[in-house]
């Protein structure tokens, strides 16, 4: 079965504009689990960890500026096909050509023109794992085991 645990960052532009509580509410309206959530204020160590796969990529330097800026929500969701329905809602990294109805299509705005002009990261809110391969890894770095919980929710017992 697809059921699946997923890691999402809301990133600092997104607690900096007090939209948590929108972001959070559209997760858990489809369903999902939060099973793990903090707010941790990143270092360039850890950072690091995290954007591994970009570290020596030219946009690397000003990621980690944007990253770093202010504290994160870390939260590890879980349900059926979750990986893929959260990227389905979060919508394109670039969010001029997300969606309208996709969480960077309704409230972030940036383009790579404006930002690449600028010699800035985008701010694009949030982060989500790609594959379920990624989604391990991720949950793994950013939660201890003892920060993850299990609960069953109303949504679970209409899928099992």
């Amino acid at each position: 079965m697809s059921f699946e645990k997923t890691l999402v960052l809301i990133k600092p532009d997104g607690v900096q504009r007090q939209i948590v509580g929108k972001i959070l509410q559209r997760f858990e309206d489809v369903g999902l689990k939060i099973v793990g959530m903090k707010m941790v204020w990143i270092n360039s160590e850890f950072a690091k960890k995290h954007y591994a796969a970009h570290v020596d990529k030219s946009f690397y330097k000003g990621l980690e500026a944007m990253i770093t800026e202010g504290p994160v929500i870390a939260m590890a969701l879980s349900g059926l096909h979750a990986v893929s329905l959260v990227r389905k809602m979060v919508g394109k990294t670039e969010p001029k050509s997300a969606e309208p109805g996709t969480i960077r299509g309704d409230f972030a705005h940036h383009s790579y023109e404006y930002t690449d002009a600028k010699g800035k990261a985008i701010k694009n809110l949030i982060h989500a794992s790609g594959t379920k391969e990624e989604a391990d890894a991720e949950v793994a770095l950013w939660f201890k085991d003892e920060e993850l919980h299990d609960y069953e929710t109303v949504h679970e017992k209409h899928v099992f």
